[in-house]
C-alpha cells in the first residue's frame, strides 16, 4: 500500500436490533465500491443500534457478524472497521474490530462509557489504547464517547490518523463537529468520525456528520445532514508528514500518563 489512502465513511440508518437486516442492507450498499477503497468504516454497534437492554440477544450473534466482516473485506477487496455487542464469561464489552480478510487487525474495547445514558451499568469498560498498522498507516481507533477525552485521544507522535465510530444524538452534533476538528489540530493528525442516522427505538435523533478533518483542521469531506450514503475521501502520508516538519508541535507537547 502506498502513501494514499482511501478511507469510506459509511453513514446509514439503523433497524433496531435486527442484525440480519443491517448486515444485508449494508452489504448491498458496499456492492459498488469493490476494489474502489483500502478502509471501510461504519457506526457504533453497526449490527444493532445503540442497545443495552437487550444485549443478552445480540451478544450472541458477534460470531456471525464478524465472520460477515471479514467476508466483507474480501468481497471489497478492503479492510473494513466497526464496534458490536460482544460477551465474554458473562461480561459485555462494545468491542471494535477491524478486519482485513481473515486477519482481524485490532479489537478495542470502549473506554468511556457513557454513563449518562447509563452505558457503565450494562458494559465493561476497556483499559488499553491500541493502534494498529495499515499498510504504511498508524491508526488510532475509538468510540463515540471516548471523543470528550483528550488525553485517551493524545497523539504521542505513535499514529497518523484518529478515528471514531459512533451513534452521536444529533441534540450534541455541535459537540461532535466542535471536538472533531479539534483533536485534529491538538494531535497534527488526520481525524475521522463516522456516525448513524435515524431514529433509534429510545427516540434519539441522528443527524449524521459523518466526516474528515485533516491535521490543520480543514473539513476535507462530509456526508450530507440525514442522509444514507457512503463518501470515499483520499488522504496522503507525506502531506501530514510535511506539515510535521515544518511545523512540530509535538517536539514541546506536556507529557501525560495514559492508564
Amino acid at each position: 500500500m502506498s502513501d494514499l489512502l482511501k478511507i469510506s465513511l459509511v453513514q446509514i440508518d439503523l433497524v433496531w436490533g435486527n442484525v440480519e437486516g443491517n448486515l444485508k442492507r449494508i452489504s448491498d450498499l458496499l456492492l459498488p465500491h469493490k476494489n474502489q477503497t483500502d478502509l471501510i468504516l461504519l457506526p457504533e454497534m453497526f449490527s444493532s443500534g445503540f442497545m443495552m437492554e437487550n444485549k443478552q440477544a445480540i451478544a450472541p450473534k458477534a460470531a456471525i457478524t464478524l465472520d460477515w466482516m471479514k467476508q466483507q473485506a474480501k468481497e471489497t477487496n478492503a479492510a473494513i472497521l466497526g464496534s458490536i455487542i460482544v460477551e465474554e464469561e458473562g461480561d459485555y464489552y462494545n468491542r471494535l474490530y477491524c478486519v482485513d480478510g481473515e486477519k482481524i487487525l485490532c479489537s478495542y474495547d470502549k473506554r468511556h462509557l457513557f454513563r449518562m445514558g447509563e452505558e457503565d451499568h450494562h458494559f465493561v469498560g476497556g483499559t488499553e489504547r491500541l493502534i494498529f498498522t495499515l499498510g504504511k498507516w498508524r491508526i488510532c481507533p475509538l468510540v463515540c464517547y471516548d471523543l470528550r477525552f483528550p488525553v485517551w485521544s493524545r497523539n504521542k507522535n505513535d499514529y497518523d490518523i484518529l478515528l471514531y465510530v459512533a451513534n452521536w444524538p444529533e441534540s450534541r452534533r455541535d459537540v461532535w463537529n466542535t471536538l472533531l476538528k479539534a483533536r485534529s489540530i491538538e494531535n497534527q493528525s488526520f481525524v475521522v468520525g463516522v456516525n448513524r442516522i435515524g431514529q433509534d427505538e429510545l427516540g434519539l435523533s441522528y443527524a449524521g456528520d459523518s466526516s474528515l478533518f485533516d491535521a490543520k483542521g480543514k473539513l476535507m469531506g462530509k456526508c450530507a445532514d440525514h442522509q444514507e450514503e457512503i463518501i470515499t475521501l483520499e488522504i496522503k502520508l507525506e502531506d501530514l508528514n510535511q506539515f510535521r516538519r515544518k511545523f512540530p508541535v509535538h517536539l514541546d507537547a506536556d507529557s501525560f500518563r495514559i492508564i
